[in-house]
C-alpha cells in the first residue's frame, strides 16, 4: 500500500527527510528543560534571510505576580541586527530583567546567527538554523543553542517548529544539556491581522494560547511586524499565564 511520506512528517523535505528526523529524534530525548532566564515562552523564529535586510527589534515575556498585576517577572530583548548575504543573519541583543523586588537591568548579552537551509518552497518545509550565544554578567554563566527551524504552509494556514539543543556551563553552574521545543500555527487573513495559536515545552513547563500578529508596510520598502500572545499553563509547575509581545522595524 502506497503512504504518502509528507502527511506522515508534513514538516520534512520530500527528498531529505531522514537527516532532520534523526536529529529531531536525538534532541527530543533530551529532557525538555527552560532556558537560564526561567521562561520558556519567548518567540518563534522562521527560517527565511532577506538580503540586505537591517532589523531593530524589541520583544518582552511577563509573568503577573500573585496579585495579577505587573510585578511579576519580566523579560526584555532588546537587538539590532543585519544580514550578510541571502543565507546568513546575524543579531545582538541586550538583555534585561525586572521582577517585583528589582528596577529594570541588564543581565545579559546575546550574539545570534541564523542561517537559511533551504529555499522557499524547494521542499515540502523550509528549513533553517539558528545559532545563540548568552553571557549572563552577574553570575557568569554562558549558555549556547542550536536550534532546527522549519515551517510548512497549507493553503492559508503556516506552521513552523523551533527544536533547541542547549548547553550551560559557568564557574559555579553545573554544567548540563537542555531543550526545548515551540510551535507556532497561523492563519494569513490579512497583512495586518493573522491570528493563530503556539505551543511552548520545557522541563517545568507546558503552555498553549492564542496569538495575533500583522505588519504594516512603511515608505522605501520598510516594514513594522508585531506579535502579541497571552500563553496559558498546562501543569501545575507552569505560570498561569504569560503575556508576549514583539516589535520588530526592517528596513534596507
Amino acid at each position: 500500500m502506497f503512504i504518502d511520506r509528507t502527511l506522515m512528517f508534513p514538516l520534512l523535505p520530500t527528498k531529505a527527510w531522514l537527516a532532520p528526523l534523526t536529529l529531531a529524534a536525538a534532541v527530543t530525548v533530551t529532557p525538555l528543560v527552560a532556558h537560564a532566564d526561567g521562561q520558556v515562552v519567548d518567540r518563534v523564529y522562521d527560517p527565511y534571510v532577506q538580503p540586505l535586510e537591517k532589523e531593530l527589534e524589541w520583544r518582552t515575556s511577563a509573568i503577573p505576580g500573585k496579585d495579577k498585576t505587573w510585578g511579576g517577572e519580566q523579560i526584555h530583548h532588546l537587538g539590532l541586527g543585519r544580514s550578510f548575504s541571502d543565507r546568513w543573519f546575524g543579531e545582538v541583543y541586550l538583555i534585561g530583567a525586572r521582577d517585583s523586588e528589582r528596577d529594570l537591568k541588564l543581565e545579559a548579552i546575546e550574539l545570534e546567527a541564523k542561517y537559511q537551509l533551504t529555499e522557499q518552497g524547494e521542499y515540502a518545509a523550509d528549513w533553517g538554523l539558528l545559532f545563540e550565544l548568552e553571557h549572563e554578567r552577574e553570575e557568569n554563566v554562558w549558555e549556547a543553542a542550536a536550534t532546527l527551524i522549519s515551517s510548512r504552509e497549507w493553503g492559508r494556514w503556516t506552521g513552523t517548529a523551533n527544536l533547541a539543543a542547549i548547553y550551560e556551563w559557568g564557574d559555579d553552574f553545573k554544567n548540563e544539556w537542555e531543550s526545548e521545543l515551540r510551535m507556532q500555527a497561523r492563519y494569513r487573513w490579512l497583512p495586518h491581522f493573522e491570528p493563530g495559536v503556539e505551543f511552548y515545552a520545557g522541563q517545568d513547563y507546558r503552555g498553549i494560547g492564542p496569538i495575533i500578529r500583522g505588519e504594516k508596510k512603511l515608505p522605501k520598502a520598510s516594514k513594522l511586524m508585531w506579535e502579541l500572545g497571552v500563553i496559558q499553563g498546562l501543569t501545575s509547575d507552569s505560570p498561569d499565564q504569560t503575556f508576549r509581545l514583539l516589535l520588530e522595524y526592517e528596513f534596507f
